[in-house]
């Protein structure tokens, strides 16, 4: 079914070349529309649709003029078996409690957030994001979003120490993982890739089609894990397609995230 929303509430922009994230020695830019208030989770969904991702209120996609190595992925959940190894993961796991709150910012997820970025991205253009930069990016926002908090039990049986958690956007067809991290000093628990298993479980419990999982980028180490979710589809020109080369590399580990 064609989704229509109204383009022209939409003015989009193209940013200035900057090197690439992902590949080195290439260059980025990126079209960018700051989503509406008043209908903004209609025109998430349908820009979702055609590549485009969200941060705070702005839908983006890659424009790169010589590259077209980042391709937005998604799995899907109806036909999704869970591997061994990932069965492992979610079995290790088993102890977690998962918290969905509303998307408000509290300084003990950005505690997370910055051991996090310490650990796994501190030369990452995240890395130095500070307080405001938190609330803006979890809070500035008017489609359907929350935060899924994971965390482990005390003593007493509530609830316990902050392990991992994630932005998740709510689209018509499935969820959207905007960002999640986790924990660094628990590289045991695979909690990166739990993350992208326990929203398959949820996606199943609540009978959407997708898992949304951003950028997968080939070429680059940090975003190969991604490639590893079957059955993945990505977006090509022709609109969406079974992605179908060999899964290759180790099992699943929080190394791959």
């Amino acid at each position: 079914m064609t989704q229509h929303f109204p383009t022209r509430q939409l003015r989009f922009f193209l940013t200035a070349p900057s090197p690439c994230p992902y590949l080195p020695g290439r260059d980025e830019r990126k079209v960018f529309a700051h989503l509406p208030l008043s209908d903004g989770a209609q025109v998430n969904d349908a820009l979702t649709q055609v590549g485009f991702r969200r941060s705070q209120n702005i839908a983006y996609r890659p424009a790169c003029e010589a590259c077209d190595a980042c391709v937005s992925a998604r799995i899907v959940v109806p036909q999704f078996q869970f591997s061994k190894s990932e069965r492992r993961v979610l079995e290790r796991n088993e102890g977690l409690t998962r918290h969905i709150v509303e998307a408000e910012a509290t300084m003990e997820q950005f505690d997370l957030l910055r051991r996090y970025l310490m650990a796994r991205h501190a030369h990452g253009g995240m890395s130095d994001m500070t307080w405001p930069d938190y609330v803006a990016m979890v809070e500035d926002t008017a489609v359907r979003t929350h935060l899924v908090e994971y965390r482990t039990t005390s003593a007493d049986g509530g609830p316990g120490d902050l392990v991992a958690c994630v932005l998740v956007d709510l689209l018509a067809d499935g969820l959207s993982l905007v960002y999640s991290f986790y924990d660094p000093n628990q590289p045991k628990l695979s909690l990166g890739s739990f993350v992208i298993l326990d929203h398959v479980v949820q996606a199943k419990l609540q009978s959407v089609p997708y898992v949304y999982l951003g950028y997968w980028v080939r070429g680059s180490e940090k975003m190969a894990y991604k490639a590893r979710y079957r059955p993945l589809e990505v977006l090509r020109p022709g609109g969406w397609v079974a992605y179908e080369e060999p899964v290759e590399g180790p099992e699943l580990s929080d190394e791959q995230e």
